[in-house]
C-alpha cells in the first residue's frame, strides 16, 4: 500500500510537470505581446524594454521556462550573492536555506506561482486564495446535487427497469448529457432569474458574496449558489443515474441476491444490504472524475453567471493574456484532479477488497 502510494506520488510529479511544460510552451506560442497588454496604449519604446527585462521576456523561451520550474520547485537555486532582504523582499520567496554549492545557493521554500501581470504585482498566490474557495463550493454543492438525485433515480430506474418512468428518466439523462454546459447556463439564467424572477427571487447572475447596500462589507448570498450549481450538475446526474441503473441491474443479476429474495427479504432491504455497495464502484469513479472536472469546467457557468470564482479568473487571464495567473490556476486544477484520484483509489480499497491499489 505505501509502495503503491509512493509510486502514485511521482507519477503525480511528473504529470504536473507535463501540464506546466504544455500550458507554458502553449501561453507563450499565442499571439501577441504581454507586455504591451500591461502597458495598454501608453506604451512607448523605453517602457516596453523595461517590462520586458522586470518579467524576464527578453530572454529565451527555454531559459524563462527553467526559471519558472525553478520558482515553482520547492528545492529551487538562487545566487549565492544573494543577501536575505533579497530573499524575502516583498515576501517573495518564504523558505529557509539548505546549503551552498559554488556560487549558488540552494533554498527549500513554498512554491512561487510569481505575480500578476494585470493586478499591480498582485501575487498569483493570493488570487487563489481569494477565488479558489468559491468554485469549491460551487463544485462541491453541484456533485452533490448530482450525486444524490444520481443515485435516487438510478435506483428507482432499476427497480423499475423498461418502464415509462425508467424512459423518461432515460430521455432526461441523455438531454443533460448532450446539452453544452454554457447553453443550460444561458437557458436557466433567463428563465428561472428573468422570466420567472417574481416567482423564484432568484438573480440572474451573483457570487456568493455581495457588498452590502451601505458600503459597510460583505454577505453571503446563498440564493445565487441555486442556479450555477444546478447548471453544473446537469451532466454528472445524467452520468451518475445511468451509471447507478446499469450498474445496480447487474449486480441485481447475481445469485447472491436470487438467494436473498428466496430467503424473503424485501427489495429494499437487499438493495440496502447487500445490492448498493457492490454497484458503486463505476459509480465513485464517475463522481471523483467529474468533480475534478467541475473545477476545470466551471469557467463558462462562472462566467456566464458572474460567479467570482477560479474559472471566471482564467478566462479574465486569458483575455488579458496574464500568464501567471493562467498557469498558477491550471496547476492548482491538476493537483487537485491528481489528489482526487488518489484518493479514490483507497475508496476502491474499502469497497471491494479484492481491489488492490495498483
Amino acid at each position: 500500500m505505501l509502495q503503491s502510494l509512493v509510486h502514485k506520488f511521482f507519477y503525480a510529479i511528473l504529470t504536473l510537470l507535463g501540464v506546466v511544460t504544455v500550458i507554458f510552451f502553449l501561453l507563450n506560442k499565442t499571439p501577441g505581446d504581454a507586455a504591451q497588454m500591461m502597458l495598454d496604449q501608453r506604451e512607448d519604446s523605453e517602457q516596453l524594454n523595461n517590462i520586458r527585462k522586470k518579467y524576464g521576456f527578453d530572454k529565451p523561451l527555454t531559459t524563462q521556462y527553467f526559471y519558472y520550474l525553478n520558482d515553482l520547485s520547492p528545492i529551487s537555486i538562487h545566487s549565492n550573492d544573494m543577501d536575505n532582504y533579497t530573499f524575502y523582499k516583498d515576501n517573495k520567496y518564504q523558505g529557509i536555506r539548505l546549503f551552498s554549492i559554488a556560487n549558488k545557493t540552494i533554498v527549500f521554500k513554498l512554491p512561487y506561482l510569481r505575480e500578476s501581470y494585470q493586478k499591480n504585482g498582485k501575487k498569483v498566490s493570493e488570487i487563489i486564495y481569494e477565488t479558489l474557495p468559491n468554485t469549491i463550493v460551487l463544485a462541491v454543492t453541484a456533485i452533490l446535487i448530482a450525486i444524490v438525485l444520481g443515485i435516487f433515480f438510478g435506483i428507482l430506474s432499476a427497480i423499475f427497469k423498461d418502464t415509462f418512468f425508467d424512459r423518461v428518466i432515460s430521455i432526461i439523462s441523455t438531454l443533460g448529457m448532450s446539452v453544452p454546459s454554457f447553453f443550460s447556463a444561458i437557458l436557466f439564467a433567463w428563465f428561472f432569474g428573468f422570466v420567472l424572477n417574481k416567482y423564484t427571487n432568484l438573480n440572474m447572475t451573483g457570487s456568493l458574496y455581495e457588498v452590502d447596500d451601505f458600503g459597510e462589507g460583505s454577505y453571503i448570498q446563498w440564493k445565487n449558489l441555486i442556479l450555477p450549481a444546478i447548471v453544473l450538475g446537469i451532466r454528472p446526474l445524467a452520468v451518475i443515474i445511468q451509471l447507478m441503473r446499469n450498474s445496480l441491474l447487474e449486480v441485481l443479476n447475481q445469485d447472491y441476491i436470487r438467494t436473498a429474495k428466496a430467503k424473503g427479504l424485501s427489495m429494499f432491504t437487499i438493495i440496502r444490504k447487500h445490492a448498493l455497495k457492490n454497484s458503486m464502484n463505476p459509480v465513485v469513479t464517475a463522481i471523483s472524475g467529474w468533480f475534478a472536472s467541475l473545477l476545470a469546467g466551471a469557467v463558462f457557468v462562472e462566467y456566464i453567471f458572474n460567479w467570482n470564482g477560479l474559472g471566471k479568473e482564467i478566462i479574465n487571464a486569458l483575455n488579458m493574456k496574464d500568464y501567471p495567473v493562467i498557469l498558477g490556476a491550471s496547476i492548482i486544477i491538476a493537483t487537485m484532479f491528481i489528489s482526487i484520484n488518489i484518493f479514490v483509489d483507497v475508496v476502491y480499497r474499502w469497497l471491494d477488497p479484492r481491489i488492490g491499489v495498483k
